[in-house]
């Protein structure tokens, strides 16, 4: 594997402040694949080639995070990142069997979908994230040997500057109905402004049919943000980089479904349980939804066409 000085970089990106929750992600995943609850066999390597102590243990199962208790824990986290990624991946399923051929993954992370997924002939994957990001995934794979599964194009640029420009400079058409994919984009960091901002993008750039997958934090209770707070300080005293007051946004903030609503989508919303349920994963106690995994909410949604047929639904 390559290991010139821009590769160190890149991965640097990953290992300190709001990169390090795309580590995280992938770092679940791979607690999860290890236990055969989703199909990932690149989120371990990827997180080794980050390189951070704390996520490599997670994904290797050498750290139960969910057996941290007060420090630190994160109930069933394997499962939770099979549940949150089985939602994706069947919004993926679902959009190719509507005959959606433009997928937009936005804040792509290390998220492999565009190589470990099947995707009809004709699809094209856009992964749009910092260029940091973008280069490290690109050239680590293509330094495995690991080709994309369909026609991926790696879009390197700031969400918070001209994105759709960098989106259509690399062949995107708006004219054709796209499925898009925001995760976790909503839920960590994110104001209301720059929540706006996004949705108002996407929905500028979504021809009629497009669908739209995300979750996003819902403003938690006192006593939820400050056990957001705590839990996020223990992981910082693990070794972890992190920015901001915490991984969930409390603040005040537009609700996501109200703005897509009014911006002409049709949107379902479902709870982690939910979730659990669809993934066939044994049920949650209510102690194990108190916190983070009851402050978010996961929504599908469709912009309206006359003629969608038996694919018109969220």
């Amino acid at each position: 594997m390559s290991t010139a000085p821009h590769d160190r970089d890149d991965a640097g990106s990953l290992a300190s402040g709001a990169g390090v929750m795309a580590t995280v992600l992938a770092a679940a995943r791979a607690a999860a694949a290890s236990r055969g609850l989703v199909s990932d066999p690149f989120a371990a390597p990827l997180v080794h080639k980050v390189g951070l102590d704390f996520c490599i243990r997670l994904a290797d199962g050498d750290l139960d995070i969910s057996r941290l208790g007060s420090d630190g824990g994160f109930p069933r986290l394997a499962e939770f990142a099979a549940a949150r990624t089985n939602f994706f991946d069947a919004f993926c399923t679902d959009a190719a069997r509507c005959g959606i051929r433009q997928v937009v993954i936005l804040g792509a992370g290390l998220d492999t979908r565009a190589y470990r997924l099947w995707w009809p002939g004709g699809t094209t994957v856009y992964e749009v994230d910092h260029p940091h990001v973008v280069d490290f995934k690109t050239a680590t794979m293509r330094d495995w040997g690991v080709p994309p599964s369909t026609d991926r194009r790696a879009v390197g640029v700031d969400l918070r500057g001209d994105w759709p420009t960098a989106l259509r400079r690399v062949g995107f058409d708006s004219a054709a109905p796209t499925a898009w994919i925001i995760e976790a984009l909503l839920v960590w960091y994110v104001p209301s402004e720059a929540q706006n901002r996004l949705l108002d993008g996407v929905t500028a750039l979504s021809a009629p049919g497009s669908r739209l997958a995300a979750d996003h934090a819902v403003p938690p209770s006192r006593p939820q943000a400050v056990h957001h707070e705590s839990l996020v300080e223990r992981w910082r005293r693990r070794g972890l980089s992190l920015t901001g007051p915490g991984p969930v946004y409390t603040g005040e903030h537009t609700d996501v479904v109200w703005h897509l609503s009014e911006s002409g989508w049709h949107t379902t919303q479902s709870g982690i349980a939910e979730l659990f349920a669809a993934a066939r994963l044994p049920g949650l106690s209510e102690r194990e939804l108190d916190g983070a995994p009851a402050a978010i909410r996961y929504l599908a949604a469709v912009q309206a066409t006359a003629n969608s047929g038996g694919c018109a639904g969220g």
